[in-house]
């Protein structure tokens, strides 16, 4: 995809994990792509879904350059244990209505 040079034109979510290596992969996804915006990878939703918080096997311990202020500041508190020991929110666990409520919140900030 890094050479479809039309995706560069294109405004682009990505939804992962929120676990350190779903902001990794946002990272990796940056160095080809600058302008993606996450999608449900904030602290409001991984507080939100706290009770179906899991464990991350192998949490990636890299420094991450490309993440928003608030991104990294939530990467830094997984990585660094200081929420739990090696806690991570699977994308799938999120609740529907959740998920519903901010794409309407993402298609209105599209409105001209």
């Amino acid at each position: 995809l890094s050479r479809a040079r039309w995706i560069a034109q294109c405004r682009l979510h990505y939804w992962g994990d929120i676990d350190t290596h779903g902001f990794a992969i946002l990272n990796q996804l940056r160095g080809h792509f600058g302008h993606v915006e996450s999608f449900l990878m904030d602290r409001d939703t991984f507080l939100a879904f706290r009770f179906l918080w899991t464990t991350e096997r192998s949490p990636t311990n890299r420094n991450l350059a490309r993440l928003t202020t608030e991104e990294l500041d939530l990467f830094n508190d997984l990585r660094d244990n200081r929420l739990g020991a090696r806690l991570r929110l699977e994308q799938e666990r999120i609740g529907f209505a959740w998920i519903e409520e901010r794409m309407q919140e993402l298609q209105s900030s599209d409105a001209p």
